[in-house]
């Protein structure tokens, strides 16, 4: 007769042990087998397996007693309560009584591993079907954290057991066919990492939102995890760019967003845990610096790598030693399994008010009535399609979820239970709003968009929108480069699928207006600035030592994010192009901006660069860009000047640029210049000499050539690209600048518009054409066409 394995170590566990210990204690096994020895940390520990608690099923007939309740359900009997008698039957069943006693001598072992009587513990249930590809039961069972005593370990197991007989994982289990005998439940003990008074989150080696394989995503928060995984608090966000984490001397976290975090898990008097609120200086002081960020998301990759999968990984920071720990992995069960090469895009069409905003989950866009619960008690009353609203949601709201339109919460994160199931079910979600339990009016009809980047929005009433759906298989390859126009670098990944050929011109403006706010000037000459202005100022800035360093940070991770999505295609970065009134409105602006009677040919683009007026500002955009190209290792920018009006301006710009350590030709370092004004063509031998290539924008050249305001509706039926004037100056610039062995492309709507200026400028011989993001399909085909037509 074989012998039962009650206990198992998981240093002799592996990923082919899933049906004997669950998903999450055979991944512990597998990493602490072939993962620690490269160094990734992992904490012991040991599993009770499938067969202990299949013998514990085999107890005084406890599981006929289990199966004769769950029959309630096919008589009609509500989950609730039959899912309350199922749990009681468990809890008053004892364990049996060798399960007791090696669960004891394992505990008393892993005491003497660290020489402690009662060590504090992590419990964790894992179930055997947990963590497969096509169904993820992870968070369906309960942890317990800050286990200490042989009593409270055994009753923690013992609560271990009887939570495979949740609602929600009852529900979960009917709805996917499974058995609901047939699944066993192994529970893991795993030394305490002390995240009590460090820190602790989750780490996805995707972009959980994009499916961006390039990509570690991190969420970090004060505190054990339990917060981060509950979506209780909002946690700080980081990413960094896979492929450049082992490249010497590059430090590639590209994006960085600090979170409220207004509360952390602790450890609770007399054992267990409890949630109190975080301290002011937590609040906004980050949780990772950039080189534990390195470790982790090396860590992060080498686990997926290990695995062959996109993974979802739970780490935690000891406060106490500073070491940090890998505590779970799994597969990533929704963005890696999404290869249908067929492109969803939202639009709004229409207008509404703006009621509350939050971070986007999904990309989709949706309409119901509000619909407000306090608890998954309340779901009775919830209406298929309506937008659930709430606080926050855990594993119990599922049910609730799943007929929503979209969801939106007060509180959590991008790996907040909120943001986890509605990826799986395809449901539009805004988490971390904040507000919108006290915005949002049960029944009133909204929208709820998530098609506009990293912010989702809630507009008041029923938005129009339009959704296209693009075969990405079937875009024909092409000898002109069709380029993409970005400008906001959270939205950047959302088009990583679109086979573009780089970015042909992305609008540093945006991220200055939208994710810095500040004047460039403001930061250097304070001393400029009023009273309220310095407070503004200061608001903003708070927690930067240096002013300057918030401009040069922001900027920099703004453009890498961009970078990133496209490399190693080129990304063409503009140098900032406000007018004189669009800088005045950043705050801190008016002191250091005159009052111009037509800014758009006014102190614009190059002749700013190199004059004392704006000369330091132009200083913090050169640092960013060199710090995107060194220090973050995206080598990939190239800088484009714009509206230079002459050769000897040319030289002007490129010597600032050079004395802050943007040299041309250094390190690889390309430099473009706008072709928008007739000196440019003109004088193209010249420029060229100065420059790596031509980037054509179209709206200014033709303004400029004509002699019309491209705002001008009383003039507008001059304004066009089309003009012979126009087609005759691009047409002399690409044979001239093609002579001389630099690129031509044109960055503009109009290719977009109209085909027949696209088979303009193939036949002209343009090198590319860079057009936004929703006309990318449509101009890649008319480029095609073109091609074919022109041989």
């Amino acid at each position: 007769m074989l012998k039962t394995r009650r206990i198992l170590w998981f240093s002799d566990l592996g990923r082919g042990d899933v049906a004997l210990v669950g998903g999450k204690n055979a991944s512990l096994g597998e990493m602490i087998r072939h993962l620690r020895p490269a160094g990734v940390r992992v904490p012991g520990g040991f599993a009770t397996t499938a067969d202990a608690y299949r013998e514990f099923l085999g107890s005084e007939g406890l599981g006929q007693r289990i199966g004769a309740r769950l029959e309630g359900l096919d008589r009609g009997r509500p989950l609730p309560e039959v899912g309350a008698a199922v749990r009681a039957e468990i809890l008053r069943t004892p364990l049996p009584g060798p399960l007791v006693r090696e669960l004891a001598d394992a505990y008393a072992a892993l005491g003497r591993e660290t020489g402690r009587e009662a060590p504090a513990v992590a419990v964790r249930s894992s179930a055997t079907a947990e963590d497969l590809p096509e169904a993820s039961f992870a968070g369906q069972q309960e942890s317990f954290l800050n286990v200490s005593g042989t009593e409270a370990l055994l009753d923690a197991c013992h609560r271990c057991f009887a939570s495979l007989f949740t609602d929600r994982a009852i529900d979960y289990r009917r709805r996917l066919g499974f058995g609901q005998l047939e699944v066993a439940l192994s529970v893991g003990v795993q030394h305490m990492v002390r995240s009590d008074v460090g820190s602790a989150g989750v780490a996805f080696s995707i972009d959980t939102e994009t499916g961006f394989p390039n990509a570690v995503v991190v969420n970090a928060a004060w505190g054990l995890g339990e917060t981060v995984v509950g979506g209780r608090v909002d946690p700080d966000e980081y990413q960094l760019f896979k492929p450049l984490l082992d490249r010497p001397g590059t430090v590639p976290v590209v994006h960085v967003r600090i979170g409220a975090k207004d509360c952390k898990a602790v450890y609770a008097e007399g054992g267990l845990t409890d949630v109190v609120p975080t301290d002011p200086w937590e609040r906004t002081r980050r949780v990772l610096g950039d080189e534990e960020l390195l470790l982790l998301g090396r860590w992060v990759a080498a686990v997926e790598k290990h695995y062959g999968t996109a993974v979802d990984v739970e780490w935690a920071k000891d406060g106490t030693t500073g070491e940090i720990f890998v505590v779970q992995a799994r597969p990533e069960t929704v963005q890696s399994r999404r290869h249908v090469p067929l492109l969803h895009q939202y639009r709004l069409t229409g207008r509404g008010e703006r009621l509350v905003d939050g971070l986007a989950v999904g990309d989709a866009v949706a309409r119901g009535d509000v619909c407000l619960l306090r608890s998954p008690a309340e779901a009775g009353r919830f209406p298929d399609g309506a937008v659930l609203v709430t606080t926050v949601t855990d594993p119990d709201w599922e049910p609730v979820m799943k007929r929503a339109a979209a969801v939106v919460t007060d509180h959590g994160g991008r790996t907040s239970h909120a943001a986890i199931v509605s990826r799986e079910l395809g449901v539009p979600a805004l988490v971390g709003t904040e507000r919108a339990t006290a915005v949002l009016r049960q029944g009133s009809p909204v929208t709820v968009s998530c098609a506009e980047g990293e912010r989702g929005y809630v507009y008041a009433g029923a938005v129009d929108y339009e959704e296209t759906e693009t075969d990405l298989g079937a875009l024909p390859r092409t000898r002109t480069r069709v380029m993409l126009n970005l400008a906001e670098p959270s939205a950047a990944l959302r088009w990583w699928r679109l086979p573009a050929d780089g970015v042909g011109l992305a609008r540093t403006e945006f991220v200055v207006a939208h994710g810095i706010k500040v004047h460039p000037m403001a930061l250097v000459h304070r001393d400029r600035l009023d009273a309220e202005e310095r407070r503004q100022v200061d608001a903003l800035t708070e927690g930067y030592a240096d002013r300057t360093e918030y401009f040069t940070e922001r900027l920099a991770r703004g453009v890498a994010r961009i970078a990133a999505s496209r490399w190693p295609d080129p990304v063409v970065v503009r140098t900032s192009d406000f007018k004189t009134n669009e800088y005045a409105r950043l705050v801190g602006g008016r002191p250091f901006e005159p009052v111009e009677a037509n800014p758009m040919i006014g102190w614009r683009g190059a002749s700013r660069y190199y004059d004392e007026g704006y000369r330091d500002g132009f200083a913090l955009e050169c640092r960013a860009l060199r710090r995107v190209r060194e220090h973050l290792g995206l080598d990939n920018v190239v800088v484009m000047i714009p509206f230079c009006r002459t050769p000897e301006e040319a030289d002007r710009v490129l010597a600032v640029m050079a004395q802050e350590g943007l040299r041309r030709g250094e390190a690889g370092l390309q430099v473009y210049v706008m072709a928008e004004i007739p000196a440019n063509v003109i004088l193209a031998e010249r420029f060229a000499e100065r420059f790596d290539g031509f980037s054509i924008g179209s709206n200014d050249l033709t303004q400029l050539t004509l002699g019309v305001d491209r705002d001008s509706a009383e003039l507008s039926h001059l304004f066009d690209e089309r003009n012979e004037a126009v087609t005759r100056s691009i047409e002399s610039l690409i044979e001239r600048a093609h002579a001389a062995g630099r690129h031509v492309g044109l960055c503009g709507q109009r290719p977009s518009d109209d085909p027949a200026f696209t088979r303009f400028l193939v036949g002209a011989g343009i090198d590319s054409v860079s057009v936004a993001p929703d006309s990318f399909s449509a101009v890649k085909l008319n480029v095609a066409a073109a091609e074919r037509e022109q041989g």
